[in-house]
């Protein structure tokens, strides 16, 4: 959808449109099935990952093969230059979860460094979206830079409102707490560590290495994020990429693809799960 509507925002969609929002779902899907193989994960949208049905060897080729599916797609029709787009976010995501696993041993991660890891391993797949579907119907690289950072915005607002999620109790699909039991330091987690009292950031760090699969240990911590103001925090940021993506996007003539455009933006920061 962020493909098409970043496209037709400017001209009648084309089959170059068509196959960048290809791309971008064979992409995704092969990032997908190699992450079920990194996080060692069972399930995907609620049944059994392909990793769980054929285990690793299996998982990596089928990713593999996908990854190669899309390239030819480009190529094949000399799709260069969102090829090119799509290929530097995968090369993002890569060094996105890298990032990650260098500094969850550490589980002491700067604010600036959670969102360099955001903005590559989440924001980097739909900022390539909206550029490739902006390139394919105008071959303006100012309006396809100013779209690629409409989408980078706009993921971060997403992954900040999915790390929210795990501080909240409502029903939303994903186990409270989750990002906890797995030793994740997200930004409520984050602004909390850096805004209490030295002797609670211990504590907290203690319970993430030690008792991080005890319930009322973990829901100990969600209360001394919320105490300390995390929540209101990250929400608060969470809205400032909302805003700065809403304000590239009206700089453009309004339309009903600009609407669209904008009614996801607000859903991706008011969506319930």
């Amino acid at each position: 959808m962020f493909v098409l509507l970043s496209a037709k925002l400017f001209a009648p969609v084309s089959d170059a449109s068509y196959r960048a929002a290809s791309l971008v779902e064979i992409l995704h899907t092969a990032t997908l099935i190699h992450d079920d193989v990194v996080d060692d994960s069972m399930e995907r949208r609620g049944f059994f990952s392909v990793y769980a049905l054929w285990k690793a060897k299996a998982t990596v080729l089928i990713g593999d093969y996908l990854l190669s599916k899309g390239l030819l797609l480009s190529l094949d029709n000399n799709d260069h230059q969102i090829l090119h787009i799509l290929s530097d976010a995968v090369r993002k995501m890569s060094e996105g979860e890298l990032l990650q696993i260098e500094k969850a041993r550490t589980l002491n991660l700067k604010e600036d460094i959670y969102y360099e890891i955001i903005r590559n391993k989440t924001a980097s797949l739909l900022a390539s979206a909206c550029a490739a579907g902006a390139w394919s119907t105008t071959q303006d690289p100012i309006i396809t830079e100013k779209m690629r950072m409409f989408g980078e915005l706009t993921g971060m607002a997403f992954q900040i409102k999915d790390d929210l999620f795990d501080y909240t109790s409502d029903n939303i699909g994903k186990p409270t707490g989750n990002d906890i039991k797995e030793k994740k330091l997200t930004l409520p987690l984050i602004y909390a560590l850096n805004n209490t009292s030295s002797s609670t950031r211990r504590k907290i760090i203690y319970v993430l290495k030690n008792e991080n699969t005890n319930p009322e240990k973990v829901k100990w911590v969600i209360d001394e994020v919320e105490k300390v103001g995390g929540i209101k925090y990250t929400t608060e940021k969470m809205n400032t990429f909302r805003n700065e993506a809403l304000a590239i996007l009206r700089s453009f003539p309004e339309n009903p693809e600009r609407q669209g455009l904008e009614d996801m933006v607000v859903f991706v920061t008011d969506r319930k799960y």
